[in-house]
């Protein structure tokens, strides 16, 4: 690692998998725009509920622009997250519309959110016509069941510092944008958004960020988290 660039390797802390926030390979453009031919494109604003548990799973997703969080409901009715935060080339609604099952899961716009929406037949009848994207939903498909193996990794084996640590790190890999003073994260989410990604309490959340500040692995900038000392931050992830 380097403090003067603010590059890391997150594969040093995740034994190949990328866990919370990256796991899919890349739809290529050729493939992208065959999910446009075929399918419409739509806008949700923030806060939308795109699908929900209980729906019949008739259509497949593709992020143009926006994130999107896949939760469950817990029994006290607190949003879990699970899974990925889907963002803007990956697809999302693929397993249980292959299986023709109901959803078991919701999926929440972050922030304004576009995206092609396909259906279901549309969908297989884009796949028996061309293999090689047929071939990709399966890599993809694969890549998320490694993903949630790595989830249950880190939920058993780490404690809730290293847990925030790891998902800060994936989050500045992922969406950061790299500045002179470190990389900044953007993506604005509560406390409570992020204890519900890492599977822990909005006040131990809270709590953790303020530590992460004191000893300045992290700033603050309004919402929005700056990561400056990486290779501190690194340190909680065991």
């Amino acid at each position: 690692m380097n403090n003067n660039n603010f590059n890391f390797d997150i594969s040093e802390f995740t034994s190949g998998n990328t866990g919370i926030l990256r796991a899919d390979p890349v739809l290529d453009d050729t493939e992208k725009m065959l999910i446009r031919q075929a399918g419409s494109t739509v806008h949700y604003p923030k806060g939308h509920v795109i699908f929900a548990a209980g729906d019949i799973s008739d259509r497949v997703y593709l992020i143009e622009s926006g994130w999107v969080k896949i939760y469950r409901l817990s029994a006290d009715g607190r949003r879990v997250t699970v899974g990925s935060i889907r963002s803007p080339g990956e697809m999302m609604g693929l397993a249980e519309t292959i299986l023709g099952v109901e959803r078991t899961c919701f999926a929440g716009a972050i922030n304004n959110v576009t995206m092609v929406v396909m259906t279901k037949s549309n969908f297989e009848e884009l796949m028996a016509q061309h293999p090689f994207l047929a071939i990709k939903v399966a890599k993809l498909l694969g890549a998320r069941m490694r993903e949630a193996e790595a989830i249950i990794h880190e939920m058993v084996c780490w404690q809730a510092p290293g847990r925030l640590a790891l998902m800060l790190m994936k989050m500045g890999e992922r969406m950061g944008e790299h500045t002179k003073g470190g990389i900044k994260i953007n993506l604005q989410l509560t406390h409570e958004e992020i204890a519900n990604m890492v599977g822990t309490s909005r006040q131990t959340v809270t709590s953790l960020l303020n530590t992460f500040k004191q000893e300045k692995s992290i700033v603050y900038e309004g919402r929005t988290i700056r990561i400056v000392n990486p290779d501190k931050l690194a340190k909680w992830v065991v």
